[in-house]
């Protein structure tokens, strides 16, 4: 789902090159215009995201942060504004406001600030848990323990671990998991898979060199045993 970002910015020609720019980052963006439409707008479509200039007519941006803190709406407030006095930004932030970027403003560090307050915010997303032996994997995470401890994979790797897991103990051939994983066609022969596993072993098993769980079948592939 598109992140909605509304800006609250009267200076017309800057608010439209935020959004351009934000657009062009993949975000749905609202303007408004002055302080109190900004307020309307932030109640009525409740965005995940609020960027305020405190210079703002009708009502001042100090005011409307103000407003939307005393009607409980929690989403990040990024204060954008001309003001550099310390004052200011720490009344700001007293407010409610989670960050502030001065203007002149590089557009960078903007985006850069939007991204983190964004995922800083965002739900936790549930565990979910599989495993076998003294393996642990998160796979909303994508992390791996071995008796309570982080094992790093490569990406490949855990797609490759994740391949055989998934096959609930059927053998899976090396053709199924170079097309699954690599995407590669039948014409393709390569050791990729071969090195992988090894380096599998190496990580997750006891004794590489006698595996119980990832387990080779002769002329065959691999299969998992849990």
């Amino acid at each position: 789902m598109t992140q909605q970002i509304l800006v609250i910015e009267d200076n017309a020609d800057l608010a439209y090159g935020l959004r351009n720019n934000l657009e062009i980052e993949g975000y749905g963006v609202e303007i408004a215009g002055d302080g109190a439409t900004g307020l309307r707008r932030a109640r009525e479509t409740r965005p995940d995201i609020i960027v305020l200039d405190l210079m703002l007519p009708e009502l001042d941006g100090f005011r409307v942060l103000r407003e939307l803190r005393a009607s409980h709406m929690t989403m990040p407030v990024l204060i954008l504004t001309a003001r550099g006095e310390e004052s200011d930004k720490v009344r700001g932030l007293k407010l409610g406001a989670d960050d502030y970027v001065t203007k002149p403003f590089g557009l960078l560090e903007l985006l850069a600030r939007i991204e983190a307050l964004l995922r800083r915010n965002a739900p936790s997303q549930p565990r979910e848990l599989a495993g076998f032996g003294a393996i642990e994997i998160d796979r909303g995470a994508r992390t791996l323990t071995r008796d309570g401890e982080p094992v790093e994979l490569a990406p490949k790797e855990y797609e490759l671990l994740i391949a055989l897991f998934d096959r609930n103990g059927a053998v899976v051939s090396r053709l199924e998991l170079m097309r699954q994983v690599w995407g590669y066609s039948d014409a393709v022969i390569t050791r990729t898979i071969d090195t992988h596993i090894a380096e599998l072993r190496r990580k997750l098993e006891k004794d590489a060199a006698n595996p119980q769980h990832i387990l080779t079948v002769r002329k065959v592939g691999y299969r998992l045993r849990r």
